[in-house]
């Protein structure tokens, strides 16, 4: 029996995907593990690109159908025999001592079904969604009302391990037993919804969930459009089904405050969206910002072919030591090959005052990807 299966869903998102599987291929370096990729009939060039670069270090499942990410994962979980399961987002990075060091703990920790990690957002923010609690009715009230300090248990310290209630699916380390007593994800939820219905599941049946400070950063959207119609009705229809199969028991003074709270935001998030796509088509808003600058960090190799690169795209590079002071766009690009992502997480956290942007290069892909694009 291997010691770890990392299972990561992927949909039309291969230069995040191959970014990912390069941070997980060296943090899994002395570490018996497996890797399967569930490819979601991704419409890009996903497939053929893994077959030709991954074929030796992963399994890949190729779905005929856009099967969700709860039936996705299940899928590759039932073809493993590991002693624990990680379920990744593809749009993640991780550090290369993030899986050690929470494998390490839930050895440890025989009473810990489930572990995640401390998140880090593309500005080197911490992420709030690494610690969650259960979304009882009166926490899932405060967080409609915008009080969620108790949702994301904000009293809890970033830099030791902690219990959690909820684990996020984006990493979501998990202990075989566990999911032999509790079951596996609920397929009824498509997208969304599912991570909070495990960890709760996990609880009920005796184990704990963790928190652990092994840093990974997460780009949180790009493995799911989150500025469409679609969306919004799979996100707060996830809320409805967690509230209706862990809830149904309450008051009518108990339910119907939070299912109106929740068709409520569900129709302010589509009125948003509008409104956004309004000032858009009239020129107020726009993406990819032309006045972006781009500071390359790493080696001479990575400054000349980044250079070339930015000549062909049109982009404003600076090659040499950043200055005190960033411009209000700016995007750090780090050279993934020959930085750590350790070192390259603490650079961004250091810098995260000046509010850039995280971009990598990656010379097997000539890419340069930030949060919002992938330039190549």
């Amino acid at each position: 029996m291997k010691k770890l299966t990392v299972v990561i869903v992927s949909y039309n998102v291969r230069h995040y995907l191959t970014q990912c599987l390069v941070s997980v291929q060296r943090a899994a370096r002395d570490i018996d593990h497996e890797i399967i990729v569930v490819d979601n009939d991704s419409t890009d060039d996903t497939v053929d690109y893994l077959r030709k670069h991954f074929a030796q270090s992963i399994t890949l499942i190729e779905s005929q159908h856009n099967l969700g990410f709860a039936r996705a994962n299940n899928i590759a979980i039932r073809q493993s025999q590991s002693q624990y399961v990680l379920l990744l987002n593809p749009d993640t990075i991780i550090s290369e001592d993030s899986l050690s060091l929470v494998l390490d703990f839930m050895d440890s920790h025989p009473k810990a079904g489930g572990a995640g990690a401390c998140m880090m957002g593309a500005d080197g923010s911490l992420a709030p969604e690494s610690r969650r609690a259960l979304p009882t009715p009166w926490v899932s009230m405060l967080k409609m009302l915008g009080f969620s300090r108790k949702y994301y248990m904000s009293h809890l310290p970033w830099d030791k391990p902690s219990q959690i209630d909820i684990m996020s699916g984006a990493f979501c380390m998990l202990r075989r037993e566990a999911l032999n007593k509790v079951g596996l994800l609920d397929e009824t939820f498509f997208m969304y919804g599912e991570d909070i219905d495990l960890s709760y599941r996990i609880l009920k049946g005796g184990f704990e969930n963790w928190y652990v400070p092994a840093k990974i950063l997460h780009y949180k959207g790009e493995s799911t459009k989150k500025s469409t119609y679609r969306y919004v009705h799979i996100f707060y229809q996830a809320m409805l089904i967690f509230f209706r199969k862990h809830y149904s028991h309450a008051s009518l003074l108990v339910t119907l405050p939070i299912k109106a709270a929740i068709y409520f935001r569900a129709l302010l998030a589509l009125v948003q969206m509008q409104y956004q796509r309004i000032r858009t088509s009239l020129g107020f808003d726009h993406t990819g910002d032309p006045d972006m600058q781009y500071f390359l960090q790493g080696s001479e190799q990575m400054k000349q072919q980044c250079t070339l690169l930015a000549q062909r795209k049109g982009l404003q590079i600076h090659d040499g030591e950043l200055p005190e002071a960033l411009p209000r766009y700016s995007c750090i690009v780090f050279d993934t090959e020959g930085m750590s992502f350790s070192d390259i997480f603490a650079r961004l956290q250091q810098l995260s005052a000046n509010d850039p942007i995280l971009g990598t290069y990656y010379p097997g892909t000539q890419t340069i990807i930030t949060p919002f694009e992938a330039i190549e």
